[in-house]
């Protein structure tokens, strides 16, 4: 197959819900550019996309974006590559679930859930808003979660950090909104990652990450006249 000139942006893309939104993007045609932590993850998720889209093209990085150095790094890289910025999806985070009063005093459990979970995606929004602003156009998708509108006695940090994350979608879809850049929240219930392995629960009571995939390309694909500014996806028997 043939790529267009355009360049999806995936964090996180070698699990779960990033996994499948890079596969998504890459059988649409459009060039990715992903990262993750692991390197020799990136390289299975690179020969994955090889063998089930032929010709597509994948660029990896490793980077560490709970770091604004790692952040900074991955913008750079980004943007070195050719073609026109179509779309952004916020997908790295992390789950620690518990309660608050459990946590460590010192603060560092929720330290390192914004760090994750919140501020990779303001970095990296920071660093890419530039050329979205001089194109005009583009599509930034936060990887958000019912636990950002809803509160859970074992949410604890994870909790405040996705909640955080709603606010920063929320506030960057009204100052974007007349630029030409479309923002959407993306709120999935439980989808069957690596965050739920060991539960004993059958694999239909979970969401699919590809649903997931497809709702964020399906939104994607609307004209630049409309935004869906939320996804709101729970599992059909309701949240577990």
């Amino acid at each position: 197959m043939e790529a267009n000139q355009n360049l999806v942006v995936v964090t996180g893309g070698t699990k779960g819900i990033g996994r499948a939104v890079v596969l998504r993007f890459a059988r649409a045609g459009y060039a990715v550019a992903t990262c993750a932590r692991a390197a020799d993850e990136l390289a299975v998720l690179a020969a994955t996309v090889a063998h089930h889209v032929p010709g597509a093209v994948l660029h990896t990085l490793p980077a560490d974006l709970a770091k604004p150095a790692g952040c900074a790094r991955f913008a750079d890289f980004v943007l070195a590559q050719p073609g026109t910025l179509a779309a952004v999806v916020h997908n790295a985070g992390a789950f620690l679930p518990g309660r608050l009063q459990d946590e460590p005093g010192d603060g560092s459990q929720l330290r390192q859930l914004l760090a994750v979970n919140l501020l990779s995606a303001y970095d990296l929004t920071r660093a890419l808003l530039p050329t979205l602003l001089r194109q005009g156009s583009g599509h930034i998708f936060t990887l958000c979660s019912t636990a950002s509108i809803t509160a859970y006695a074992t949410g604890g940090s994870y909790g405040i950090a996705k909640h955080a994350l709603y606010g920063f979608t929320r506030n960057l879809r009204e100052e974007l909104r007349e630029q030409g850049i479309r923002v959407t929240a993306v709120l999935p219930g439980a989808t069957l990652t690596a965050s739920w392995e060991g539960v004993d629960l059958p694999a239909e009571r979970f969401i699919r990450a590809d649903d997931v995939a497809e709702a964020i390309f399906g939104a994607f694909s609307l004209s630049p006249q409309a935004v869906v500014e939320e996804l709101l996806i729970r599992p059909q028997l309701g949240d577990i």
